[in-house]
């Protein structure tokens, strides 16, 4: 397993990991459909964040994004068959360890309201909510963290 930088050629595999990690969740096609854009990783994406892969056996598996201009964790996906194996905790400890070199403070989340619970026994805490950028009706819990 490795974790490294994401490169423009990517930008498709990240785009289906985000969009089936998504999926996991049980959500509706016509939901995922809205979601999309917001899914979608682009070359643009990629040059404007800091966005880190995770490999196994040379295959993508996994990655997260920092927007260091809003300083938030803009994403964290997990391909379903890899759910559950501790691959979250070991990209979130890579998060962190960038988060330090970046010498930031704290950062925060706007969670989809089934990964509050990682995101909160990984020590973020929730602060408010905040209005998804999809669905206006839909507010998504709004999670701080802390760095060490």
């Amino acid at each position: 397993m490795i974790i490294r930088s994401a490169i423009h050629s990517d930008c498709e595999i990240l785009s289906k990991i985000a969009y089936q990690s998504k999926a996991y969740w049980g959500y509706s096609e016509e939901f995922l459909t809205q979601c999309k854009n917001d899914l979608t990783i682009t070359k643009e994406y990629i040059d404007r964040n800091l966005v880190y892969v995770m490999e196994v056996d040379n295959k993508l598996i996994a990655f997260y994004s920092f927007s260091l201009q809003e300083t938030k964790l803009e994403a964290l996906f997990i391909s379903p068959s890899y759910i559950g194996q501790g691959l979250g905790r070991k990209l979130w400890s890579h998060a962190l360890q960038q988060a330090k070199q970046l010498q930031l403070n704290e950062f925060t989340i706007d969670s989809d309201p089934y990964a509050e619970e990682f995101y909160l026994k990984m020590g973020a805490k929730r602060v408010g909510e905040i209005q998804s950028t999809v669905f206006p009706e839909r507010y998504l819990p709004l999670m701080s963290v802390h760095v060490i």
